[in-house]
């Protein structure tokens, strides 16, 4: 019977102990937090108001010269001299390859010797028939006719035309201003008259041609400026204006446009480049893309009343690649959160550490 009394208070005296230590972490723990103080997040903020929209339309796009030129020697001769090599830049007329003229120029002799013979034989022909070489123009147009051709001096003629224009082209020349480009022949090989010797480019007609969506269409015109950034060179932007829009709607819904470019030296016909197509639509309320975020798949712009962020329910109009303009939900004047908004709670304190303009 005793050891079961002393079991007892045993029992009793290890309960009472526990409920004076968990009282005693609760009020520690109590004292605790209301020591701490209440954390408050850094924000950045901006003043709204309204202000110039430039819509922004991005699309993929290649490089392409308007004035591009293959040249080819006309003659199948042995190569003499290249005077140029790949990425020279040339003048027009600026000599590029010569052929040996040796065989040309003693075909144009035999061909020069055969119209002196054609032309004593037309003349004879006309004697026979009453009338003299310097009388020629009063020969009948028929009878003129039948004559070139019974002597043979039309086809002397367009042989010999034919020699000259050969000996003519053993030279080619740059036909304008550009860069010399696909030269990849060697002096002393024979010139084909198929392939091409090289190409001439001209730098400044460079073109960016690229697709928009049917529905961008009332969003761009010709003369409207663009921004062409090569995927090779980003940091080798330049600019342009459209110069063509196709009247055509392809069977994807796309429309062909090209923008003349402004070269600066660092661009390659061919180039894959990104065009942005920027164009004001005037004065909208605009905000940084930054500024936004969503809450349950809405979007939602944090504002700053009294050191609080309040979260307000927007909805946005157009974006470009910084900005968005808002058709709902803020107006003129209000302070928005732009920055440390990510984990913000509605009527949360913040600290404002910066304005953004």
């Amino acid at each position: 019977m005793k050891y079961y009394n002393l079991l007892t208070i045993l029992l009793l005296s290890g309960v009472m102990m526990a409920c004076g230590g968990e009282k005693k972490g609760s009020e520690a723990e109590e004292a605790m937090e209301t020591s701490l103080p209440e954390e408050k997040n850094q924000v950045t903020v901006m003043t709204l108001e309204e202000t110039d929209f430039h819509h922004e339309l991005i699309s993929n796009g290649k490089l392409s010269a308007a004035r591009y030129v293959d040249l080819r020697f006309e003659s199948m001769e042995e190569i003499g001299m290249i005077y140029v090599k790949n990425g020279d830049r040339v003048g027009k007329g600026q000599k590029l390859a010569s052929l040996s003229t040796f065989r040309l120029s003693n075909k144009l002799a035999v061909a020069k010797d055969a119209l002196e013979r054609a032309k004593l034989e037309l003349q004879d022909v006309l004697i026979g028939q009453g009338y003299m070489l310097a009388d020629s123009a009063k020969v009948p147009e028929e009878t003129m006719r039948l004559v070139r051709t019974k002597s043979g001096y039309d086809q002397a003629l367009s042989q010999y035309k034919l020699s000259q224009y050969e000996l003519d082209k053993a030279v080619l020349t740059a036909p304008f201003d550009g860069i010399v480009a696909n030269l990849f022949a060697k002096e002393q090989n024979t010139a084909s008259t198929s392939d091409i010797f090289c190409t001439i480019i001209d730098p400044h007609s460079l073109e960016a041609s690229f697709t928009v969506l049917e529905s961008e269409l009332p969003l761009i015109k010709k003369g409207d400026k663009v921004e062409v950034t090569p995927y090779a060179a980003t940091d080798n932007k330049t600019e342009g204006r459209i110069t063509e829009v196709n009247p055509v709607v392809d069977k994807d819904g796309m429309v062909k446009v090209k923008a003349a470019v402004t070269d600066k030296g660092n661009l390659f016909e061919g180039m894959n480049v990104r065009v942005s197509i920027q164009r004001s639509i005037g004065k909208q309320l605009v905000v940084p893309k930054s500024a936004l975020v969503l809450r349950s798949g809405k979007q939602v712009i944090f504002t700053l009343v009294n050191d609080r962020a309040y979260w307000t329910y927007v909805q946005t109009g157009l974006e470009n690649a910084g900005h968005y303009s808002v058709v709902e939900g803020l107006k003129a004047g209000d302070i928005v959160i732009t920055s440390g908004n990510i984990n913000l709670a509605h009527e949360a304190p913040v600290t404002v550490v910066g304005t953004q303009q």
